[in-house]
């Protein structure tokens, strides 16, 4: 028996380190989407430095076709990518990317010009490589493990985008007073992230492959044929078997059965993010108009969004009014479309309690809608998620037909 490696006669449950394990991918989760979930909080301090030149519409536009492409690479070599390698990656340029967002703008003092959106853009363009390389590879190792770590990751997935709201919203109101206070309350905001980040890194290199009960389940995983987990062993002293290996293989379903077996929820998640990304946050920033929440309006609207958001995500856990009819939530996701010209209306006709309110509506109806993503289906679903995205962002464009400042 090699060191470090558990007695087969061990309970997985019985294992040490399981409740660690799950705060450990809480933040792991939390760490996939803090950095991108950043840049959307702080666009209206973007809108301020660069107003000609829609940040909300470009950074996300600019943001899709990285993570898209390098998901799609990764969903078609997804068994032969080393995990460890491929997160450690992730997290890195996630942590680096953020950091340099500060680094431009004191460089800058925090002035526009084109120069300086363009390395904005290129930082945004990491953002969508480092989102491919974490969500899809967490995914696919915690799927190795026990329900509660993937359950944990994706709570805290959900959560990122609630907690940089909250955060904004702390460090807005900290210097709203004060002088250049936008300024300085993005760029604490910033530093706040990059350290969310770098803790992640951390925990995933040094922590979590530590711990018994996930050495015991990368362990069980090589020795069924999983060929990514292979340094993951090394780090944490265990040396992979090659038993079941070549069985295993054979039994691997490619990714086309994967895709044809899953197809209605692949369509799913695709409508869900293209509604959702056509109106938030280009929308948001730039066709709600002027309300009494003045400056704070868009940030409340992005606040309200990723906290519904949140709620949806658990709602399905009560069994109730959850909604495990295939056909339904494929109904579901194409009755969305409605909300188009419910904020069309909304934004040309009501305040903006409306407004917060559909806002809100949106937020919580995709949260519901987000299928979880398991194994190799976990690149596909991401891959679809993305495209349903990079679609939305492309048609929020047209809400600035007619617009007269375009």
């Amino acid at each position: 028996m090699a060191i470090g490696e558990p007695s087969a006669l061990t309970s997985p449950t019985r294992l040490e380190g399981k409740t660690k394990a799950i705060v450990v991918c809480w933040f792991l989760g939390l760490g996939s989407l803090v950095s991108w979930n950043s840049m959307l909080t702080i666009g209206d301090y973007y809108y301020a430095v660069f107003p000609n030149y829609h940040p909300a519409r470009v950074l996300t536009l600019v943001y899709q076709p990285f993570a898209l492409g390098s998901i799609a690479i990764f969903a078609y070599y997804e068994a032969t990518v080393d995990t460890r390698k491929r997160n450690l990656f992730g997290y890195i340029l996630f942590c680096f990317s953020t950091f340099a967002l500060i680094l431009i703008d004191l460089a800058s003092s925090g002035k526009g010009g084109l120069g300086n959106y363009i390395g904005i853009c290129i930082l945004v363009g990491a953002f969508g490589v480092a989102d491919a390389h974490v969500q899809g590879g967490m995914v696919g190792d915690l799927s190795f493990m026990c329900p509660e770590f993937i359950q944990s990751f994706f709570a805290g997935l959900a959560a990122s985008g609630a907690l940089t709201s909250g955060l904004r919203l702390i460090t807005k109101a900290a210097f709203d007073k004060t002088n250049h206070g936008l300024r300085k309350g993005t760029l604490l905001f910033l530093a706040i992230s990059t350290f969310f980040e770098f803790l992640c890194i951390f925990l995933y290199a040094f922590v979590f492959v530590k711990l018994p009960i996930v050495k015991h389940f990368r362990k069980k995983a090589a020795s069924e044929g999983s060929t990514t987990v292979s340094s993951d062993l090394a780090a944490a002293g265990i040396q992979a078997t090659e038993t079941q290996v070549v069985d295993a293989k054979h039994e691997r379903l490619s990714n086309k059965q994967l895709l044809c077996q899953n197809c209605d929820y692949a369509i799913d998640i695709y409508l869900t993010y293209v509604l959702t990304l056509s109106i938030f946050p280009g929308f948001l920033y730039e066709n709600t108009g002027q309300h009494q929440l003045g400056s704070w309006y868009a940030v409340v609207l992005i606040a309200m969004y990723n906290v519904w958001d949140l709620i949806g995500r658990y709602i399905p856990l009560i069994n109730c009014i959850r909604l495990e009819y295939r056909k339904g939530l494929l109904t579901a996701s194409i009755l969305r479309f409605l909300l188009v010209p419910c904020f069309y209306f909304t934004a040309k006709y009501a305040d903006q309690g409306w407004m917060i309110f559909l806002v809100s509506f949106l937020g919580i109806t995709n949260g519901y809608l987000t299928a979880p993503e398991q194994n190799a289906l976990g690149n596909l679903l991401v891959f679809f998620l993305l495209a349903g995205i990079f679609s939305g962002v492309a048609l929020d464009w047209l809400w600035l037909i007619g617009n007269e400042s375009f």
